[in-house]
């Protein structure tokens, strides 16, 4: 029994972090990927990134490493630095010039494809630079993997602003 009434349904409808029904899927059936903007792109990175950094397990597995690694999207000629500092992850939309540890990914969109499948992205991945590094790194990477999949699916901010 539901004692809602009209205008009471249409405000529930109307917030802005309700999906319109086109984007709801039915039971048993996937979303296709969205079509992610650069611009998007670089915001939804970014977000992955912050929320990995808050990660409390990242930063225990981190605290004592310094480690500058460069990740490119290499179709889009898109880099990025994440600096792993002393059990802390920054983010910088700038390349570095000399990376401990570069991640490449050849396609932009085969790499956020694999992401909205609930994969990640480790069959085009290319690694280049001093691999010792990676145990650092790795813990990272999984944050950011997972973190970045749930962040294409509810692709708001901390202040409810849309990212895409």
């Amino acid at each position: 029994m539901n004692n809602l009434s009209e205008s009471a349904k249409k405000q529930a409808t109307d917030r802005p972090d309700s999906l319109p029904d086109a984007e709801i899927a039915p039971a048993g059936e996937a979303l296709p990927p969205p079509e992610i903007s650069k611009r998007a792109a670089r915001r939804l990175l970014q977000r992955a990134f912050v929320l990995a950094g808050r990660d409390r397990t990242v930063r225990q597995h981190i605290r004592e490493a310094r480690v500058t690694t460069l990740w490119a999207l290499e179709n889009w000629r898109f880099e990025w630095t994440v600096t792993i500092e002393r059990g802390k992850v920054q983010f910088d939309r700038r390349p570095t010039r000399a990376p401990d540890l570069t991640f490449t990914w050849p396609s932009a969109e085969e790499f956020f494809k694999s992401l909205w499948e609930g994969k990640n992205p480790d069959a085009s991945l290319i690694l280049a630079g001093d691999l010792g590094l990676r145990r650092y790194s790795d813990p990272v990477y999984t944050a950011f993997c997972r973190l970045l999949q749930q962040v294409m699916q509810a692709p708001f901010d901390e202040a409810g602003n849309r990212l895409l």
